[in-house]
C-alpha cells in the first residue's frame, strides 16, 4: 500500500486480529473488502481513502508499486522502512485480496489515471527540466544506447530495433534483426555500441534466443549476444558473440538478465539471470546466474578466472547472481558495477571482481515473494556481500554513471532506475562505498534504462507510458549560496 507516515497505531493490528472474523464484518457480503478497509486501514488512509496519517489511495500515485501483486505483498508483509506493519497475521490471503479489489475499484470509480510525467523537478543540486524527448511510437522500450554522432538506438522487447536521429524516431524498425522469443520477460533486451563504433560501426544486441524442441514441445531459450551493422536501415554483417551450449537452454521465460558494457580495457561484459533455476547460479559450468567477459569478437580473454577449470565455461567472470539487469562502468576506475533483482527485500548493488561468488541463493537479504525464507544466511565467508542492498526492493534495472558537462555536480555519480517504485536514484560513490542516495524522479513510469548523451543530458526509458524523457538543468541550486 502507499504510505510514508512515521508512526502507526499498533492497536489497529490487534483490532484487526479481533474483528476480521467477526459476524458484523462477515455480514457485509456486498463489499467485504470495504468493510475490512474501514476496520483496518481507514484510521491511517482515511475513511474515503483520501489520506491522513498515510497517503491517499485514490490519487493515482502508488509509492511501492501499483500492480495488484505489489499491493498484496505490501499489505501482507508490510514496508518496515516506512513503518507500515505486516498484516499477514491479521488478514488471510483471501481478505487481503478483497481489500485490494476494493482499492482498485475505488480508484477506477474515482476516474483516476496515471498523471503525466512532470515538466520539471527540483533535486538537491539542480532544478531540472523534463522533456518528453520521444513521447510516442515505442512499444515496450527496453534499452537505449547513445552515439556521439547524435543518433541513438532503442530496443523494443517485442523485437524491434529503433533509430533516433537528432531527437526524431524513425517510423520503422531496423529490418533483418534476429528473431527473439517474446514471452514472459524475454525478448530483445540490451543494445550497446562498440568502443570504436565511429570507426567500425558494430552494434551489439542481447536477446532471448529460442531452440525448437525436436519433439514438437515447448521451445527452450537462453540469452544470446550478437553484433552487426546497420546499413540502409537494415541489420547486416551479423556475428555471434556468445551462444550458450544448447543443452543448457531452459523452458522458463524469466530472469534473462541482460546488460552489455565495455570496460576501459575494451572487454565486453554481459549478464545472464538465473532463468528461475536459482542453484544454477552456483555452477560455473552453466551460463545462467553469471556475468561473462569476452573480447568484442566473442573470443575469450586469457585472464578470465575460470579458464582451465574442469567443466567451467571460460567466459564466466563472476557467479552467484540472481537477475542482473544493470551494468555500468565507473569512468574514474574502469571497474564494473551491477544492479540485480533480488527476491523480496533483496535487490543488490555489487562491485564485480573476477572469479568471485556473489552468493545467490546461498546468501541473500531477501525472501521469497510468498514470505518464505530462502536461507537464514545474509553474509558468508568466501562470498561477496553487496555494496548496497534495498529493502523494500524497488526492482532496480538499468543504470549509468553521469558523464558530460551539463550536470557537473552529478558527474561520476550513479543513476539507478527502478521498475516497481518507478523512480531514478542518484548514488554518490567513493571507492567501494555508497555515501548517499537521492530520489530524482518519481512515478513518471517504470524506469527501464538510463543513458547520458555526449553533452551529459540524461535520457530515461519508461514503460507505462512507453516513452523516453530527456533531463537537462534549469538552475544550479548552489549558485549564490555561500
Amino acid at each position: 500500500m502507499k504510505t510514508n507516515f512515521t508512526s502507526f497505531n499498533l492497536r489497529m493490528i490487534a483490532a484487526a486480529v479481533l474483528t476480521v472474523g467477526s459476524p458484523s464484518l462477515r455480514a457485509q457480503e456486498n463489499s467485504p473488502g470495504e468493510a475490512l478497509y474501514q476496520q483496518v486501514c481507514a484510521s491511517c488512509h482515511g475513511a474515503q481513502l483520501q489520506g491522513g496519517q498515510a497517503q491517499s489511495l485514490v490519487d493515482g500515485i502508488w509509492q511501492f508499486g501499483s500492480g495488484r501483486n505489489d499491493i498484496i505483498r505490501n499489505i501482507k508483509h508490510g514496508v518496515p522502512d516506512f513503518s507500515m506493519p505486516a498484516f499477514e497475521a491479521a488478514l488471510s490471503d483471501q481478505q487481503i485480496a478483497q481489500v485490494v479489489d476494493f482499492l482498485k475499484a475505488a480508484e477506477k470509480t474515482a476516474g483516476i489515471s496515471k498523471p503525466p510525467p512532470p515538466e520539471q523537478f527540483t533535486s538537491l543540486d539542480y532544478e531540472v527540466a523534463v522533456e518528453r524527448w520521444i513521447p510516442e511510437g515505442l512499444n515496450l522500450p527496453w534499452a537505449l544506447a547513445m552515439a556521439a554522432d547524435g543518433r541513438a538506438f532503442v530496443t523494443e522487447r517485442a523485437g524491434g530495433l529503433r533509430v533516433i536521429t537528432n531527437g526524431k524516431l524513425h517510423p520503422d524498425p531496423v529490418a533483418g534483426t534476429p528473431a527473439v522469443l517474446h514471452e514472459g520477460q524475454g525478448g530483445l533486451l540490451d543494445v550497446a555500441l562498440d568502443p570504436d563504433y565511429a570507426g567500425n560501426g558494430w552494434v551489439y544486441l542481447c536477446y532471448s534466443h529460442a531452440l525448437a524442441d525436436g519433439n514438437g514441445g515447448r521451445p527452450t531459450a537462453m540469452t544470446r549476444v550478437v553484433r552487426g551493422r546497420i546499413r540502409d536501415h537494415r541489420w547486416v554483417d551479423q556475428q555471434t558473440v556468445f551462444e550458450a551450449p544448447h543443452e543448457s537452454y531452459l523452458g522458463t521465460r524469466h530472469h534473462y538478465g541482460s546488460r552489455i558494457v565495455f570496460d576501459h580495457d575494451g572487454y565486453l561484459h554481459f549478464s545472464i539471470g538465473d532463468r528461475g533455476q536459482m542453484h544454477d547460479a552456483q555452477d560455473p559450468a552453466l551460463p545462467n546466474g553469471k556475468v561473462h567477459r569476452l573480447h568484442p569478437d566473442g573470443s575469450v580473454p586469457e585472464g578470465n578466472p575460470f579458464i582451465g577449470r574442469p567443466r567451467a565455461l571460460p567466459s564466466v567472470f563472476s557467479f552467484g547472481h540472481r537477475n542482473p539487469q544493470g551494468l555500468a562502468v565507473d569512468p574514474r576506475t574502469g571497474r564494473v558495477w551491477d544492479s540485480e533483482h533480488g527476491p523480496m527485500g533483496g535487490d543488490e548493488l555489487n562491485l564485480l571482481e573476477g572469479g568471485r561468488n556473489y552468493g545467490w541463493p546461498l546468501a541473500t537479504y531477501g525472501r521469497e515473494y510468498s514470505g518464505a525464507k530462502i536461507t537464514d544466511v545474509r553474509r558468508r565467508l568466501g562470498f561477496e556481500s553487496p555494496i548496497l542492498y534495498w529493502n523494500p526492493s524497488p526492482a532496480v534495472c538499468g543504470m549509468e554513471f553521469v558523464t558530460g558537462d551539463l550536470f557537473p555536480r552529478w558527474r561520476n555519480k550513479l543513476l539507478v532506475g527502478a521498475l516497481k517504485y518507478e523512480e531514478i536514484r542518484l548514488l554518490t560513490i567513493e571507492g567501494d562505498r555508497v555515501l548517499h542516495q537521492e530520489i530524482l524522479l518519481k512515478n513518471a513510469g517504470r524506469v527501464r534504462d538510463v543513458a547520458c548523451d555526449s553533452s551529459g543530458a540524461v535520457h530515461v526509458v519508461l514503460n507505462g507510458p512507453d516513452m523516453i524523457l530527456r533531463l537537462t538543468p534549469i538552475r544550479d541550486m548552489h549558485e549564490g549560496v555561500e
